[in-house]
């Protein structure tokens, strides 16, 4: 049963049919009795929509590509997983449910900036920790991330380098999260490096389509209003927000503003025009940071580590390139 080598083949076969006929199944609490371990790790995520954001109406959310990543490294292990959403306005009760969470739990998984370096210290002081899409500087745990900088400087760079745009507005992710500090700072310091090149704004949204849509709702209202010839979004829900509702104000995309997204979620790809955007590796992000983890548990004295995954500009319609031949 456990998978040892010192029982008989012919054994082992006798013991595994009377197992299947009997339907037998361990007990868990008593394995963990034995192993001190509780074979399940904690995934914690915040949950950055808006209350009057419909998930169903969102595609494949970032969270839900992460976890097929957590879920895959655990099934060669055969552990399981126990699931947190701390919602945004919970954020100063995030640090005592992470506390209960870890009383739980072998390991956790944390998903982008929850709680401040701090908190994180004290709770890795109990239980390993890990993040996923945290800041790379962290000290008290491993991470693992996507190349954000690499990933926007492609973007902004073919927007002002291919397409000539001069005005350009960003519609940012929440600043809590470390990726979204991260893209927004890099997208602002590429476009100084152009002579002529503006930034317009900022606006700071929830990674959500809502964040696109009042985005671009308040830069029509604007007076004197200046619009821009692009956005660019920190995620892609957020550039389906943008897109939906430049359509609806009567303009066109690209033709009269590009919009491009970073995430390269499935729903991209099939608006009208399809997406522009940055791919990174969402499930593997889940799948290395829940790895990551994993080996900890099993050493908690290995040094901590950062791992950065690549990025790679995927270049659609939306940002003013033309389609493809076969589409």
């Amino acid at each position: 049963m456990h998978g040892q080598d010192r029982v008989r083949p012919s054994t082992r076969e006798r013991v595994l049919e009377v197992i299947e006929a009997l339907g037998y199944v361990p007990d868990s609490s008593a394995q963990s009795m034995v192993s001190k371990r509780k074979e399940v790790i904690g995934l914690v995520a915040i949950e950055s929509r808006s209350p009057d954001t419909d998930i169903e109406q969102e595609g494949l959310l970032f969270m839900e590509e992460v976890l097929r990543g957590v879920e895959s490294a655990l099934y060669q292990v055969g552990w399981s997983v126990l699931i947190s959403i701390v919602r945004g306005a919970d954020r100063p009760e995030a640090f005592r449910r992470l506390q209960k969470i870890s009383a739980k739990v072998d390991g956790m998984l944390i998903v982008e900036g929850i709680i401040p370096s701090e908190q994180i210290a004290r709770l890795a002081a109990r239980i390993p920790v890990a993040l996923a899409a945290g800041s790379p500087g962290e000290t008290h745990a491993d991470v693992v991330d996507g190349d954000n900088w690499a990933g926007t400087v492609a973007m902004a760079r073919h927007l002002v380098e291919q397409h000539g745009k001069t005005r350009l507005f960003y519609i940012a992710g929440p600043s809590e999260a470390p990726d979204a500090r991260e893209r927004r700072a890099v997208f602002s310091e590429t476009l100084a490096e152009y002579q002529g090149v503006r930034l317009l704004g900022c606006f700071e949204g929830r990674f959500a389509a809502i964040s696109g849509q009042r985005a671009v709702r308040e830069l029509l209202a604007a007076p004197r209003r200046e619009l821009p010839d692009a956005i660019a979004c920190g995620n892609d829900q957020m550039a389906i927000g943008a897109i939906r509702e430049l359509h609806t104000a009567g303009i066109r995309v690209p033709e009269d503003i590009a919009v491009v997204g970073f995430d390269d979620m499935h729903l991209g790809a099939l608006l009208t025009p399809p997406l522009t955007t940055v791919h990174q590796p969402m499930r593997l992000l889940g799948e290395r940071a829940c790895s990551m983890l994993l080996e900890r548990i099993a050493n908690p004295a290995l040094p901590y580590r950062a791992e950065r995954l690549p990025t790679t500009l995927v270049i659609r319609e939306s940002c003013g390139c033309p389609g493809r031949p076969d589409r």
